[in-house]
């Protein structure tokens, strides 16, 4: 049993560092069918939490929007489009010692952090546009 496990987590695996994306699981999902058509929804959604877990791969919870499944394991900032809704990475160092500083009064255990940045992706923008087109 613990063979078809191994298995089925490593073709998750695989098809979240082929996507390459910031993928859903939705879209992780469509991905392990299309070579593995028997595998379940189910399946491929606990797989993605027991790789996130085990710090394979990076959950990143977007407010508003579905949980994205990041290849890239260290620390770094996303950027979310608000017109298609996609997510990148953004090229700059992290904040040193940001968690250090935060200090909860309300009685917190502090466990990590994600910041995302919101804008206009170049392919929802239009030449020379400052306002949002969506």
């Amino acid at each position: 049993m613990n063979t078809r496990n191994t298995i089925q987590e490593s073709i998750v695996f695989d098809a979240v560092q082929k996507l390459h994306n910031h993928a859903t699981a939705d879209e992780i999902f469509t991905e392990v069918t299309r070579q593995n058509p028997r595998i379940s929804r189910g399946t491929v959604y606990r797989n993605l939490n027991k790789l996130a877990q085990a710090g394979k791969i990076k959950k990143v919870s977007v407010p508003e929007g579905a949980d994205r499944f990041d290849h890239m394991t260290i620390e770094h900032y996303h950027i979310r489009c608000e017109c298609c809704g996609k997510l990148f990475d953004v090229d700059m160092d992290c904040i040193k010692g940001l968690d250090r500083n935060i200090k909860d009064k309300k009685g917190f255990l502090f466990t990590g952090y994600d910041i995302i940045f919101r804008g206009i992706c170049p392919d929802c923008r239009t030449d020379n546009q400052d306002t949002l087109p969506c």
